[in-house]
């Protein structure tokens, strides 16, 4: 009977869920299952089928997410985390190693990144954090640094060692918008940033080989241009030559004849704007920008703390990896390896991508609920 009773309130909130959101979360999966159609060449088995496995896997999950109540969902939201944590330890002892980086553990016949799940763990953690210093009103004391600190740099070390600098330094932007968003005083801010910038001349002396390379390159990527520099000499030749219109679906030159490295994973928006020109990459940006909007107005919107944390830690992850992604493959910063939501092919991140747009309908379906307790209604 309780059972019943709990899916029938599950299956309700589902009914409750923001159209808009759903409408456009299915209109970027979508898009990202034809631009991974157009990677393979036409041919739908190699990347557009097992995409849209993992998106089918993913909506399913968005759904969960948002049926589960507030008060389940912040009772585990540390146990989320620590799964997560946990995972990341795993990936450090019996991790798969690929492309010289150890980042992945075998589940079955799904091979399981999870630093992109950690995303979501951080982003759960804080929020959960945050709402219980919220209660007892010392928001603006320095020693509340000292969790959040603690909860960000134990992943983050552990990301760096796989290595990934690329994913360690978005857990840690998602970690600081939330900790700003959570009423921390900027001027602890403007010290960490000061330090960070400080110890930068430092910190490249502890880069791999292949990350100082990639900072040389972005200096001068005409310096090798058929070597470290020529993936991203290619990929303005791609961007630049598509024109306003594109040259159409599968008839890109650098993408379609190979001259475009990796145009499934990172650099899936230079084969975008190759082929759908800058019509179709504006269109992208707008779907981008109206996904964040909404995040942004439900950070604002939320009666509870762990509803606008939780609004603003996505667009926070979305924000970043958008960002991130469409500045490398324009040259505009070093290439560090970020992928695109949605589009990119890849099954951890686009279950972590479609997870947060699962914590912003939840988010939506509660936004008038006050969560009064810790993890009491």
């Amino acid at each position: 009977m309780i059972g019943a009773v709990t899916i029938k309130r599950m299956g309700k909130r589902v009914q409750g869920m923001h159209r808009g959101l759903l409408a456009l979360t299915l209109a970027l999966g979508f898009l990202g299952l034809i631009m991974q159609f157009s990677a393979s060449g036409g041919d739908a088995r190699i990347f557009a089928l097992p995409q849209a496995g993992r998106l089918l896997l993913g909506l399913v999950l968005m759904a969960l997410l948002a049926a589960v109540s507030p008060t389940h969902l912040m009772r585990v939201s540390y146990v989320i985390y620590c799964a997560c944590l946990g995972l990341l330890v795993m990936v450090a002892v019996v991790g798969i190693i690929g492309l010289g980086a150890q980042r992945w553990v075998g589940i079955g016949f799904f091979n399981l990144q999870p630093s992109e799940l950690m995303k979501i763990g951080i982003i759960l953690a804080l929020a959960r954090y945050f709402h219980g210093v919220q209660l007892t009103q010392q928001t603006r004391h320095y020693m509340l640094l000292i969790m959040p600190a603690v909860l960000t740099l134990i992943p983050v070390a552990l990301i760096l060692k796989q290595p990934n600098l690329g994913t360690a330094t978005i857990v840690s932007v998602i970690a600081f918008t939330m900790c700003f968003m959570a009423g921390i005083r900027w001027w602890y801010f403007a010290g960490a940033i000061g330090a960070v910038a400080g110890a930068v001349p430092v910190a490249y002396h502890f880069l791999h080989d292949y990350q100082k390379q990639r900072v040389m390159t972005f200096l001068d990527p005409g310096s090798d241009p058929l070597g470290a520099g020529y993936n991203i000499i290619q990929s303005k030749i791609a961007i630049g030559s598509g024109g306003f219109f594109g040259k159409g679906l599968l008839k890109g030159s650098q993408s379609q004849l190979d001259f475009l490295p990796e145009k499934q994973t990172d650099f899936i928006f230079t084969m975008l704007s190759e082929e759908l020109g800058f019509t179709g990459a504006l269109l992208l940006i707008v779907l981008y920008g109206l996904l964040i909007a909404f995040a942004m107005m439900l950070a604002v919107r939320a009666r509870s703390v762990y509803g606008r944390l939780l609004a603003a830690g996505v667009a926070a992850m979305l924000f970043i990896h958008i960002f991130i992604n469409m500045s490398m493959v324009m040259g505009l910063i070093p290439v560090v390896g970020v992928p695109l939501p949605f589009l990119s092919y890849g099954g951890s991140f686009l279950l972590a991508t479609l997870m947060a747009c699962g914590l912003l309908q939840h988010v939506y379906i509660n936004r008038d609920h006050t969560l009064t307790g810790r993890g009491r209604l």
